[in-house]
């Protein structure tokens, strides 16, 4: 049995499918009420990580878990304790490359680093995966692409190596299995440095259409996200880091392919996999 946290972002559910392809059994742990989207043949348990000493019953004979520090947030050093606790073998963790490769607030990436070494003083066998930007942090144009040819935001010449969640989750699922040696940190990124005019550019040919990246104001798309709910902690997140890539590319590994044997996938990749969400 595999525990997987964050259950209902993109990484999780490539995790989730990946190992229900291999005949594993899953569990996903959701916060809330709601209705889970979840694959078929998951389990799903529902409660707040942020305080996980309900979790416990739910960790017997569990072989590995899969940490997303913003799913478990403060609750993470009781998670692992109770992990370690019901005899939890592995734990992997999806952390930043911004540990290594400081961009934007330091408190964000503050926040990963305190989750390393929770997970590496916790007793249990541990992979950290070092995660750059994700391709389908793209999605948050899908709105705009659907609209209209032109992308609106800010530093358009930020450039970082896009990840594929397939990729991250085949990464990851090998970890959870114990396939990769223990007790290592790797760094994974897209194989190719890409700048915001060429991931929509990509889009576009993906789709069969022509688009343009429109650069505005910071301080605009800010007051923008804001506007629309978003809480401060995002667009800080985002624009931080934006800024701090515009004057220096993030970086690109060959981890990726190191780990798993073939290339890794490209951002055109992602595009063409994802472009009925974009109108195509």
């Amino acid at each position: 049995m595999i525990v997987i946290t964050g259950a209902n972002g993109v990484v999780g559910h490539q995790v989730m499918n990946q190992l229900l392809q291999e005949g594993t059994a899953v569990t996903a742990v959701t916060r809330g009420t709601g209705e889970a989207r979840l694959p078929d043949g998951v389990t799903a348990v529902r409660g707040d990580l942020f305080h996980p000493e309900w979790i416990e019953a739910a960790l017997q004979g569990v072989e590995a878990l899969q940490i997303s520090p913003r799913a478990v947030g403060p609750g993470l050093g009781e998670l692992l304790r109770l992990a370690a606790k019901q005899g939890v073998r592995r734990a992997v963790l999806l952390s930043a490359t911004t540990v290594e490769y400081p961009v934007g607030e330091a408190r964000f990436a503050a926040q990963f680093q305190h989750a390393e070494e929770a997970v590496m003083s916790s007793g249990l066998d541990w992979t950290i995966l070092r995660l750059a930007d994700f391709a389908a942090n793209a999605l948050a144009w899908a709105p705009q692409i659907r609209a209209g040819d032109v992308v609106r935001g800010a530093y358009g010449r930020a450039a970082t190596s896009p990840l594929h969640e397939a990729d991250i989750a085949a990464v990851a699922v090998r970890a959870l299995r114990g396939r990769l040696h223990g007790e290592a940190i790797h760094t994974l990124t897209g194989p190719q440095s890409l700048d915001q005019i060429e991931k929509v550019r990509l889009i576009g040919t993906a789709i069969g259409r022509t688009l343009s990246f429109q650069e505005l104001p910071p301080e605009q798309i800010r007051q923008g996200m804001l506007a629309q709910g978003l809480p401060e902690d995002v667009p800080a997140r985002l624009l931080g880091s934006l800024a701090d890539y515009a004057d220096r590319p993030g970086p690109t590994t060959s981890t990726v392919a190191n780990l798993l044997g073939r290339p890794a996938l490209t951002f055109a990749d992602w595009a063409h996999d994802n472009a009925r969400a974009f109108g195509g």
